[in-house]
């Protein structure tokens, strides 16, 4: 579940169950989540292929693009207040500001815990610390990832989407 900058400091999570809602059809689901990386093959430790429990809830419900919101909502444990977004934008519906949610954001929490926490991991010997630099140094995900997006490449799946380099190539504030 977690990206590569997070497992520099935690082992793999995954997911035991999976619930969905309205709008699903259990096949495709299955097919989805689990059939189409049955031939990943072997995956560096600690990372592994898993098959969550699938768990689909029935609704008459007819989906109308309407409907959906234009905003979404987050908060964490230790937050004085709910975080409102725009789904266009990205930013803070009351401010305008970036969300707290946006990569610089969490890769500047994440500089805070890597330095408190002293990892092992040597990153950058004095040049500045970049986001996709912090990101590939996470090499044993890396490998899974390259495997993954492989499958699925072979498999008639299509091609991993990839973001311009440049949104990632920001330095490091604390």
């Amino acid at each position: 579940m977690q990206g590569s900058l997070l497992s520099h400091f935690l082992e793999p999570v995954y997911l035991f169950s999976l619930t969905v809602g309205s709008l699903r059809h259990p096949g495709h689901l299955a097919r989805t989540l689990a059939h189409r990386l049955e031939h990943i093959g072997h995956l560096p430790a600690p990372y592994r292929h898993t098959n969550p429990l699938l768990g689909c809830l029935g609704s008459s419900d007819s989906r109308s693009a309407g409907k959906s919101p234009c905003f979404s909502i987050n908060w964490t444990a230790g937050d004085a207040e709910l975080e409102v977004v725009n789904g266009t934008t990205g930013r803070r519906r009351d401010t305008g500001a970036s969300s707290r949610l946006c990569k610089h954001g969490l890769f500047t929490r994440w500089g805070r815990l890597y330095s408190k926490l002293g990892v092992g991991v040597q990153i950058h010997a004095g040049a500045p610390l970049t986001y996709c630099k912090a990101k590939l140094a996470a090499g044993t995900y890396q490998i899974a990832k390259r495997r993954l997006v492989r499958t699925l490449q072979e498999g008639g799946l299509g091609t991993w989407v990839r973001k311009p380099p440049e949104q990632e190539q920001f330095q490091l504030c604390v």
